[in-house]
Order: structure tokens, then C-alpha cells, then sequence
């Protein structure tokens, strides 16, 4: 439950919600592209809010009430606006990522699930992030009340992360094969339990691994050489009962009834969440405006926050079964929300289509050069046509945007153009070569008559 607001942050909190309104506006108007003007202004309104919301609270004090969380909501979406515009590489833009982040190795957390090489990826990653915001701090490109946002945010993503890797260094060596092998099973049954139809074969086979795997312990413990009993027993012991309990609960049902009658609603929601966010993860160069992912993002937060005590319950406060099944779908969106927020190019909507379509120029290109030839004028006239086409929507050298701006991914598209010039060049001398070689056969066989 939030925290009442304070009577001098009532004018704050509707000067918040003012900025949340007109950036969901934004967000909605498919319309027209999202203009970095509107952003910017709002950026500031938003910036000059968490001025004053400083001055008048307490440092050392711990705020939740509803202006943190309609703040909370104003970022994610500039956060989203900044990604839309290609301008990845500053501090807005780290917001969701970071969010997402957190949101994502605490469900790891909870699960317990994991090893060395799935933090890998998000200690990088974080390493990246936290660099955007060193430099954009050291040339002052964003207000310090920017930077002690995302700070905190960091702050936060470094506690769980230190707290899930304190987790596994207690790991003996001898333990970590088994402990990664049984972390993979207990993906792979939670996958197939989710999965409609029946998957019989594949639950034979992974419970016959876990059974040779039980084999290796002596009184319920694993052993290392000479007998000797490893340390952190309870890490891999648990994780095998876990994965006997999935197994026992696709087992007792068949797996398209795995999920109660009550749970169904929000299995049916988590399924629909899951096929749209695969879907946008296959086609989002062509089809994903970053804002729309905040729509899943709420979608999913509410969801979250229907468990009680990590378990969803029924209208009477029971757990139903299926539990593994909707625990899986909520953290599978969430990974996926995480793929397409840190897979976001430094290109903006408005030049979106031009890097697509020189990418798929170039792609043929490649093809037909990788194949080889012969070939005539006639086979590179669509290419030089698409290339002029693009090359004719510059102005003095780079690609202006609808209201006269220069929108980002400059540099990036310019490449792409300039590697399907060098790859059109190619072919073009490839082709002058064959006509030379094919002279030079013709006057040798005119010769040869001769004589």
C-alpha cells in the first residue's frame, strides 16, 4: 500500500500526471512519427518536477507514495520515446533497460534457477549501461538528478546481482556439472508443460536423466571423489526435488489441463502476451515502435502483482496447479520484453525503413555476388534503382526528418548505403571482366577459322 501524498506534493503530482497524459498521447498517434521536440520539452517539464520534489523531501528518508509511481511510469515512457528516436546511448534511454533488468533477475532470484553463464550476459550489459551514464555524468549532457535516478537504479540491480552470485560461489566444483544440467531440465519440463499437446517422449527422456542423476547420491547426498560430501548440498538437492515435482504434475494431468479452471483467464492472457512478444522479437526491425512495449509492461506488472506470496490464488485464497506452467510464461514475456529493449539500434523510427530496406538491398546484393555471374545490366538495374531512390531522399549529404529535423542513426545508415555502392561496384567490374574474358574467346576462335 503507497504512502498518502504530502500537501506540498500534491501540485507536483498533478504536474506529473499532466506529463504522463501527453506522453501517452505520443505514444498513441501512430500517425506521425514521435517528434524529438516533444520529447525534449517533456524531458525538461519531467526534470524541473523531480527539482522540486527534491527540495522539498528528506534525503535520508524512503518515499512511496503516488507521485514515485506515476514518476515511475513518466520515465518508462520517455525511456521508451528516447529508444523510438535511435538516441540509445543516452541516460533516458538506460531507464527501461535497467527496469526491465531488475525486473528480470529478481524473477531469477526467486526461482533460483540459474547459473554462472545465464548472469554473464547482465553483468556485461550493466557494464555498458553504466558506462552511457559515466560519460553523459562527466560532460554534463543530463541534469544530476538524471544521473542519481539511474543510480539508484543500478544500485538495486547490483544488490540482486551480488546476491545471486553469492548464491552460486558456495557451489563446490564437483556439484557444478550437475547443478547446471539439472537447472537446464527444469527449464525444458517447464517449457514442455507449458507447450499444448502431448510431448511424451521428451518427459520420458528428461526423466530418465533425473533418475540417473538421483543414482549418483548415497542417502540423499551427492558425493565427490573418494567419497568425500561436497558442500552446498541443499543447492543441487532441492533443484532435483523441484524438478521430480514438475514431473509428477505433468505427469498426474494431461498438459493442456495442467493449468485449474481458475488460473485459466491469466494463463490464456500470459500465452496471448507471450505469442505477440515472440512475434515482435522475429519482425520488431519492421514492425516495433519501442513505446508500444509499455503497454506489455503494465500488462504484465499487474499480473505480477495478483501472486501472493510468489503463488497465484484462486477466489477462495487456494493455489491451484499450474503454478510451474504460469510462472514460466510471466518470466518468458519478461525475458523477451528485456531481448527487444536491449536489441534497440541507435536509429530512429523516421529512418527505420530506409536502414531496413538498404539491409535487404544489401543482403541480395551479397547473394548474387557470393553466386556469381554472368551478369548483364539488366540484373543490377533494380538494385542501382533502389540505391538512386535512397540516395535521392538526402539533403546536402544525410536524411532530414518531416519537420526539417536530422534524426539519429545518420552514421549507421550512411554505412549500409555506402557497403551497397562498394557491393554494386564489385559486380559491375565482375561483369566488364566476363565481357573482356568473352572478346578475347571470340577473337581466339576468329583466329582460329582463319587459319
Amino acid at each position: 500500500m503507497s504512502a498518502p501524498v504530502a500537501q506540498e506534493e500534491l501540485p507536483i503530482l498533478e504536474a506529473v500526471i499532466n506529463i504522463r497524459n501527453r506522453l501517452t498521447a505520443l505514444k498513441r498517434d501512430r500517425a506521425e512519427f514521435i517528434k524529438p521536440s516533444d520529447v525534449n520539452a517533456l524531458y525538461q517539464a519531467v526534470i524541473k518536477q523531480i527539482t522540486k520534489l527534491n527540495d522539498v523531501r528528506d534525503d535520508n528518508t524512503t518515499y512511496n507514495n503516488r507521485v514515485d509511481t506515476t514518476l515511475a511510469d513518466v520515465f518508462s515512457l520517455l525511456s521508451l520515446c528516447y529508444l523510438t528516436l535511435g538516441r540509445t546511448k543516452e541516460c533516458p534511454a538506460v531507464y527501461s533497460q535497467l527496469a526491465s533488468m531488475r525486473q528480470f533477475l529478481s524473477h531469477m532470484e526467486e526461482s533460483g534457477v540459474y547459473n554462472e553463464s545465464d548472469l554473464a550476459p547482465f553483468q556485461r550489459r550493466l557494464s555498458e549501461l553504466r558506462h552511457i551514464v559515466q560519460q553523459d555524468a562527466e560532460s554534463s549532457k543530463h541534469p544530476e538528478a538524471m544521473t542519481k535516478l539511474l543510480e539508484r537504479q543500478f544500485n538495486e540491480c547490483d544488490v540482486i546481482m551480488r546476491s545471486l552470485q553469492d548464491s552460486l560461489s558456495v557451489l563446490s566444483v564437483e556439484l557444478v556439472p550437475i547443478h547446471e544440467r539439472l537447472v537446464t531440465i527444469r527449464r525444458q519440463l517447464v517449457a514442455l508443460a507449458a507447450k499444448e499437446g502431448s510431448h511424451k517422449a521428451e518427459i520420458k527422456s528428461l526423466a530418465e536423466e533425473l533418475r540417473k542423476i538421483d543414482s549418483k547420491r548415497v542417502d540423499g547426498k551427492f558425493l565427490g571423489p573418494g567419497g568425500i560430501m561436497p558442500a552446498s548440498q541443499a543447492l543441487c538437492t532441492s533443484l532435483i526435488e523441484e524438478c521430480f515435482d514438475i514431473l509428477q504434475q505433468i505427469k498426474a494431468q494431461d498438459e493442456s489441463k495442467n493449468v485449474a479452471s481458475s488460473l485459466k483467464p491469466i494463463h490464456d492472457r500470459l500465452n496471448e502476451l507471450r505469442a505477440e512478444l515472440e512475434n515482435l522479437v522475429l519482425t520488431h526491425r519492421w514492425s516495433l515502435r519501442e513505446t508500444d512495449l509499455y503497454n506489455y509492461s503494465m500488462s504484465l506488472h499487474e499480473i505480477d502483482k495478483m501472486r501472493i506470496d510468489g503463488k497465484f490464488v484462486d477466489t477462495e485464497g487456494n493455489r491451484p496447479p499450474g503454478q510451474y506452467v504460469l510462472l514460466y510464461l510471466l518470466r518468458r514475456c519478461y525475458g523477451l520484453i528485456y531481448r527487444l529493449l536491449s536489441s534497440s539500434e541507435p536509429v530512429s523510427e523516421e529512418l527505420i525503413p530506409i536502414a531496413n530496406k538498404l539491409s535487404t538491398v544489401k543482403k541480395c546484393l551479397n547473394e548474387v555476388y557470393k553466386f556469381g555471374g554472368p551478369f548483364t545490366p539488366r540484373d543490377l538495374y533494380p538494385y542501382q534503382l533502389a540505391l538512386h531512390q535512397i540516395d535521392s531522399m538526402r539533403k546536402d549529404g544525410r536524411f532530414v526528418g518531416v519537420g526539417g529535423n536530422i534524426p539519429e542513426g545518420q552514421g549507421i545508415v550512411m554505412a549500409h548505403l555506402n557497403e551497397c555502392h562498394e557491393l554494386l561496384e564489385m559486380l559491375k567490374e565482375s561483369m566488364n571482366e566476363n565481357e573482356d574474358d568473352q572478346e578475347d574467346y571470340d577473337d581466339e576462335s576468329e583466329t582460329g577459322v582463319a587459319e
